[in-house]
């Protein structure tokens, strides 16, 4: 099976739940505690280009920091990803990544199905 990366969060109950998928599931997976190690623009820009979405709709936006930054009636791409690079809590999770493809994995039953198209 081809190579997964998850961007996870292990105090996160999805996150933890599509980690026990993937390796029910036979999956080398590389898994990046995003929140240790932030991704960088270029790297938030390509999962944003890989799940065909703007920044808006991989934020949480239910997150304090959200509403701290005042980013409800923000819609600058630019200033959107640097908000999610300066404080990745702000981002969705888990998003799992192969080849040239990535989900967020909720909810989880889409996991499997992704994983074998």
């Amino acid at each position: 099976m081809q190579d997964i990366t998850i961007w996870h969060n292990p105090k996160c109950s999805k996150s933890r739940e599509a980690m026990a998928i993937l390796e029910q599931n036979g999956c080398e997976v590389e898994v990046v505690k995003y929140l240790d190690s932030a991704p960088s623009k270029d790297e938030i820009i390509t999962a944003l280009t890989m799940l065909g979405m703007n920044p808006k709709e991989l934020m949480r936006t239910k997150e304090d920091i959200y509403k701290e930054l005042n980013l409800k009636d923000e819609y600058d791409y630019d200033k959107l990803v640097d908000a999610m690079v300066q404080n990745p809590k702000l981002i969705e999770r888990p998003i799992i990544f192969k080849g040239n493809r990535a989900i967020i994995g909720r909810p989880s039953e889409i996991i499997e199905k992704f994983l074998k198209s």
